[in-house]
Order: C-alpha cells, then sequence, then structure tokens
C-alpha cells in the first residue's frame, strides 16, 4: 500500500493535475458509454472544428465574424449537396457495376491462376491453385451479396438518415456562430485552476487543427487529381476508385498499399499487359510520390512527432474503439496522449510534498 500511495503522491501532487486527468476522464466515459446517442453532436463538432479554419482566416482579413459564418456555412452546405446528389449516386451505381463484374473478372483470374503451375511448378501444384481460387469464389461471392443488400435502411434507417442530414447542418451552424457563448458557458463549471490543462490544450489545438484540416486538403485534392487521371486515361469506376485513394490517405503507411491493389486489378483486366495499363500504373505511383514529398510538406506545417509504431499501435487502439472517426482521429488523439504525458509533472521521489 505505501508503494501506491508514494505513486499517487509522486503523480497526482498538483491539484491542477487532479483537474487534468477528471476532466481527460469524463470525457472519455462520455464518449465510450453516450457515443451513439451523441453521435450527430459529435459529428457537427467536428465539422464546425474543421470550418472555424476558415472562418478565422475570414476574420483575419477583417470580415466580421457572422458574416463569415454564414459565408463558410454556405460553401458547406453547397459542398454536402454535391457529394449527395452529384457523387453518392455515382459511387452507388459503380459500386453495383462492379459487383455484377465479379463473376467475369474471377473467370479471368482463375484462367491466370491454373497458368501458374505450368510455369512454377516447383512453387505451386494444381490442387493448391485450384483450392485458392475455390476459397476466393467464395469469398467474392459473400462480398457480393453483403454489398447488393446494402441499404440506407438496414444500416441506419430512413428516419435516422433525415434526422442527421437535418440535425447535423443546424448544429454546425448554431456552433459556428455561437462558440464563444458555447465556451463560455463551459468554462462557468471548470475549475478555476486548470492552468497545465490550458496550456496542454494550446499546443494540441495547434497540432490537431494542423493535422486535421490539412489531412481534409489531403483528402479532397489527392480525390480530385485521382478522378481527373482516372478519367483521363478512360478507368473503369473511376469515381470509387479515385474515391477510395482519397480515402487511404487517412490510414498512414497501410492506406496507400492497400488501395493500390483495386487501382491496379481493375486496370488489369480491362486492358491486360497493353501499355496502357503501364502507363495507367505509372500515372498512379506519381500521384502516390507527389502526394508524400510534395503535398504532405505544404499542407502540414508542424510535424507529428510520434513513432511509426505509435501512428500504428493508435490506429488499431482508436479505430477499434470508434471506427471511421477513431482512424481519422486516432494521430490527433495520440498527440493528445503524448503532450499530456510530456506535460505531466512527476516529482522526484526525494521531495514528496507529504513527508514532514
Amino acid at each position: 500500500m505505501k508503494i501506491v500511495a508514494n505513486w499517487f503522491r509522486r503523480h497526482f501532487s498538483d491539484p491542477q493535475i487532479v483537474v487534468l486527468a477528471l476532466l481527460l476522464l469524463i470525457l472519455f466515459v462520455v464518449v465510450v458509454t453516450m457515443g451513439n446517442m451523441l453521435l450527430p453532436a459529435l459529428a457537427s463538432i467536428v465539422i464546425a472544428y474543421l470550418l472555424e479554419g476558415l472562418v478565422g482566416r475570414l476574420e483575419r482579413l477583417g470580415w466580421p465574424r457572422l458574416a463569415s459564418v454564414i459565408l463558410v456555412y454556405l460553401v458547406f452546405l453547397a459542398f454536402v449537396v454535391l457529394v449527395l446528389l452529384g457523387v453518392m449516386p455515382l459511387v452507388s451505381r459503380q459500386v453495383t457495376d462492379l459487383v455484377q463484374q465479379l463473376p467475369s473478372m474471377i473467370s479471368a483470374a482463375t484462367t491466370v491462376l491454373l497458368d501458374l503451375p505450368d510455369h512454377y511448378p516447383e512453387l505451386l501444384t494444381e490442387a493448391q491453385v485450384r483450392a485458392l481460387i475455390d476459397v476466393i469464389r467464395a469469398e467474392t461471392l459473400q462480398f457480393g451479396q453483403r454489398i447488393l443488400s446494402w441499404s440506407l435502411a438496414s444500416v441506419l434507417g430512413i428516419i435516422t438518415v433525415i434526422v442527421y442530414l437535418v440535425l447535423i447542418p443546424v448544429l454546425v451552424f448554431f456552433f459556428m456562430k455561437d462558440k464563444a457563448l458555447i465556451l463560455n458557458w463551459f468554462r462557468r463549471y471548470l475549475p478555476r485552476h486548470r492552468g497545465i490543462a490550458h496550456h496542454i490544450w494550446t499546443d494540441v489545438d495547434r497540432q490537431i487543427s494542423n493535422y486535421v484540416r490539412g489531412k481534409v486538403w489531403e483528402i479532397l485534392i489527392i480525390w480530385l487529381v485521382s478522378f481527373a487521371v482516372f478519367s483521363a486515361f478512360g478507368l473503369n469506376y473511376a469515381m470509387l476508385l479515385s474515391l477510395l485513394v482519397g480515402l487511404s490517405v487517412i490510414i498512414p503507411y497501410v492506406g496507400a498499399t492497400l488501395v493500390t491493389l483495386p487501382v491496379l486489378l481493375v486496370g488489369w483486366f480491362q486492358w491486360g499487359s497493353a501499355p496502357i495499363f503501364i502507363w495507367l500504373a505509372v500515372a498512379y505511383f506519381v500521384i502516390q510520390v507527389l502526394d508524400g514529398n510534395v503535398l504532405v510538406p505544404l499542407l502540414f506545417s508542424e510535424v507529428v512527432n510520434l513513432h511509426p509504431v505509435a501512428i500504428i499501435v493508435a490506429i488499431l487502439v482508436f479505430g477499434g474503439i470508434w471506427g471511421f472517426w477513431g482512424i481519422f482521429f486516432a494521430i490527433p488523439l495520440a498527440t493528445l496522449v503524448q503532450a499530456v504525458l510530456t506535460a505531466w509533472p512527476i516529482l522526484p521521489d526525494d521531495l514528496d510534498p507529504l513527508e514532514p
């Protein structure tokens, strides 16, 4: 017991540290226990936080706060309408077409696989190849059935979707418009001694805002550039594949690798080993190289100082807890944890404040 008591004295001797620990614990419990119920509010807070960067820039140019909020909000609504009415129907049609084409793709792949034992008899046997083909067919059939049976009604429900489409834009507007009022209301219920928490939040807010807003711009730019390139080549399912390429930047190190396979497979099934397929692969890899070496340094002015292992572990942990949002915010949340651990004051063993 004395060891435990000494550990608490070293790590929780400062009242501000206790306040910080309680705030983090309360926030975590609320999100985990009531995350599904509060999902519209949480999503609205995230969107308002992302849009605040544009509002702040307009304010620095001399625009009034309300005018800045209204202009940015209208641009946001226009983007949402464009995605819902222009992009999503096209993506849905391409997903359906891709599922319908899967049998012919499997047949072509089967022919190629059956030729492998003749060329590499020391590595593969015909029995192994046929077993692999059976597994691929079974998994593909199940995947196609799940995709075709998917609908808004089966996932969220039409009523839930309508509520989200109405409620989230309203919440986003008021979060942006009444930002100062809402923050002041919360401050009334927080302890006065929260200097360490304020210092940590100031540091983390700078890094999170840089990362999250930069990541959104990176997704949009890579998505649009990939769509333009795929459309120029005449690649099938250009919108669907370009959207996957854009979203792949959310997962560092892994996302680009995962999305490369469907892009190259669709191109190979469409053109075979023709020169246009080679040029498509070259153009795709050029996009990836420019993203990592040009776009990322331009968008992210402050590099997140996290080890690759820490990033991958954060994606696994937070993605397992909160799904897509956990993956998207894995690096900011890991940055928060790192900032808290760095700023957490620890008394030396010989400076115990409770010792006489």
